[in-house]
């Protein structure tokens, strides 16, 4: 790989889910009452969004202008209860957005273990690859989310799908400095070649 290579991945290009640049802030009017069930979702106000469920459950589903719903939105958020109640509500956890972003890559890339693991119990797609390239174990990896890395390689996330610009997880680990990250990929390694005994 070229060093070029090594900085664009440094600098979180060709990796990172295309709404998470605009998921770092969320800004909160004076009247809750003004909020979408989307900005409710990743404030966690359960109440609010039961509210707006119960005058409209088709906003249950309801896709932003990016293609993310408002489970998606909570996952993105790490908003472990929103997640909880929209599941149980009946939120659909294989949605996937415009550019391929799913809520599992979006609680992966924000190191929301609870909900990574939450959403594997619902049968989502571990590899799911979106349009940059990145896999939830990918992003996982990038945010140096360990916790997340161990919980999606045990439920069988596969070490070797590479990002477009050709980085499987290990290769990202290497080149981000991600010690803690290469030696439990390493291990993971080790345990699927281990004989059985």
């Amino acid at each position: 790989m070229e060093s070029a290579g090594d900085e664009e991945v440094a600098n979180g290009q060709h990796i990172r889910p295309s709404g998470a640049a605009e998921c770092s802030s969320v800004v909160k009017p004076e009247n809750s009452s003004a909020l979408s069930i989307h900005q409710l979702a990743a404030q966690g106000d359960v109440s609010q969004v039961a509210t707006h469920l119960h005058k409209d459950s088709s906003l249950l589903g309801k896709q932003d202008e990016r293609g993310f719903t408002p489970l998606m939105w909570a996952a993105a958020f790490g908003e472990k209860a929103m997640v909880d109640f929209l599941l149980e509500k009946g939120a659909d956890p294989k949605t996937i957005a415009r550019e391929r972003e799913s809520a599992l890559t979006l609680a992966s890339s924000g190191g929301f273990v609870d909900i990574v693991e939450t959403l594997l119990k619902h049968g989502v797609d571990i590899n799911t690859y979106d349009w940059n390239g990145g896999t939830p174990l990918l992003y996982a990896v990038r945010g140096n989310h360990i916790k997340c890395v161990e919980a999606l390689l045990a439920k069988g996330a596969d070490m070797t799908i590479e990002s477009d610009s050709g980085y499987s997880p290990m290769a990202l680990a290497v080149a981000l400095g991600h010690k803690k990250i290469q030696k439990v990929l390493e291990d993971h390694i080790l345990k699927l070649y281990k004989p059985p005994t």
